[in-house]
């Protein structure tokens, strides 16, 4: 997938506004945790495979499927932890400096899992 066509781009820039939107519209109407619930939507692994179906076919397409569902999945177990995570750090640390530490956090865990599933 290294060459992006432009509907691919439009796409994936249209489904990513379109979950950030809706997760701010439903957490002020129904409060924070349905909001919490809309936000880990997975709008760019959704994305990513309507892209794929673009931009690929046959076995290719398949391949890079499946690829994508391993990777989505790490990286939803990823965000889990990282939520966890901010759930303290934010009470802990205000939401400033807690939001920071959970960025922090996301990118390490991220570069040890994208450092350790390089080499297996």
């Amino acid at each position: 997938m290294a060459d992006l066509s432009i509907s691919g781009l439009l796409i994936r820039f249209v489904l990513g506004g379109l979950a950030v939107v809706v997760c701010t519209v439903v957490a002020r109407r129904l409060g924070e945790k349905a909001g919490g619930i809309f936000a880990a939507f997975p709008a760019v692994f959704l994305a990513a495979l309507l892209t794929a179906g673009l931009d690929l076919k046959g076995e290719d397409l398949i391949s890079q499927s499946i690829v994508l569902s391993k990777g989505a999945m790490i990286g939803m177990g990823i965000n889990i932890l990282v939520a966890i995570m901010a759930g303290f750090l934010l009470k802990k640390h205000g939401w400033k400096k807690g939001l920071l530490e959970a960025l922090g956090c996301w990118f390490i865990v991220s570069m040890v899992v994208v450092g350790v599933t390089t080499y297996y």
